[in-house]
């Protein structure tokens, strides 16, 4: 399980997906709010990564869990590395 995460954590697509993710929150947020799209979406990337790529040897259910927990972490850092550039530009 912990290679499954490692190997998420560095999936070049993945990453894409959370940023634009992220990007579409805050361009939204007033329509939307924060919490509601934030949750579909990383639901969403774990569920649809696994299903069109295949998991190699681990099965669907454990592909999806080791994918929400990784976009969460990768979510984390993310919402970070943004506020940090919205405080910059003031």
């Amino acid at each position: 399980m912990i290679d499954l995460i490692q190997s998420q954590l560095l999936d070049p697509f993945r990453i894409g997906l959370v940023v634009a993710l992220v990007f579409t929150m805050f361009r939204t947020r007033a329509a939307t709010g924060t919490v509601l799209p934030l949750a579909a979406g990383v639901i969403f990337v774990a569920v649809i990564l696994p299903s069109t790529q295949g998991s190699g040897t681990a099965s669907l259910t454990e592909a999806v869990a080791a994918g929400i927990v990784s976009n969460l972490i990768i979510l984390g850092i993310v919402l970070a590395l943004a506020m940090i550039v919205r405080r910059l530009r003031g």
